[in-house]
């Protein structure tokens, strides 16, 4: 393990060099592993989208004692690395920060999810052999997993974390709210963690299987529903 900072961080991971996007071609790099038919595969746009909107995500690592995973707050970072990196932090107290890692670490994004009604398909009345499904969008982000054991990194993350999140805000909350001695100490109490980005799998899965009419149908479906955030997802990947 490689360890940076005021007590150390570890990073553990291999990188590929490779000119082309990191989301481009993935399996001619290393090898797919997400189950990705052609049709869903997210195109380059919507994984931006994704990469720069997250706020949270799934830290998945091998280590010798088995998997194990965390869910954290996270931010992108386009400017770390040659591919950008995912910032966030977990407690001290979990144990998965001291592990070491076997190959990559993998970080589960993932963007609006919604249930499909068999009912909002326009051929069901045709011949009725439609069933539910569930359409999502996903991105597994690949890399090497760096620990920050550091006060001075992680108050930059959680100012960074705060501002984005109180932004907008009445009565916005700011770190510097609270006393000087409680920020520190709540510093000491978590642990930061760097996925440095090696490469992406995503799927953007939005009914690109169907016809246009069932398209259209599962569209109206979701904003009946108040999905309009999986609506406008549908509209977007399955736009001419």
């Amino acid at each position: 393990m490689h360890r940076t900072g005021a007590r150390g961080a570890t990073a553990v991971g291999t990188s590929v060099e490779d000119a082309r996007p990191y989301w481009c071609d993935v399996a001619s790099v290393r090898g797919q592993l997400m189950y990705l038919p052609a049709h869903f595969a997210a195109d380059d746009g919507t994984l931006e989208g994704l990469l720069d909107g997250a706020v949270t995500g799934d830290l998945v690592t091998v280590t010798p004692s088995g998997p194990t995973a965390t869910f954290l707050p996270v931010a992108y970072d386009a400017e770390a690395g040659a591919r950008g990196a995912l910032l966030g932090h977990l407690a001290r107290a979990n144990d998965q920060w001291r592990a070491p890692v076997l190959g990559e670490a993998l970080m589960i994004l993932h963007g609006p999810d919604a249930y499909v009604s068999p009912s909002w398909y326009a051929s069901k009345p045709e011949y009725g052999k439609v069933v539910p499904t569930w359409n999502y969008l996903v991105a597994h982000v690949y890399g090497r997993l760096v620990v920050h054991d550091d006060t001075v990194w992680l108050e930059s993350l959680v100012r960074r974390l705060t501002t984005r999140h109180e932004q907008g805000r009445d009565l916005p909350w700011s770190v510097d709210d609270a006393p000087s001695s409680f920020v520190a100490a709540q510093l000491r109490a978590i642990v930061g963690v760097e996925l440095v980005i090696d490469r992406v799998e995503a799927k953007a899965k939005w009914s690109q299987n169907r016809s246009e009419q069932d398209i259209a149908g599962v569209t109206e479906g979701l904003e009946a529903a108040g999905r309009d955030d999986a609506a406008a997802a549908m509209r977007s990947a399955n736009r001419a």
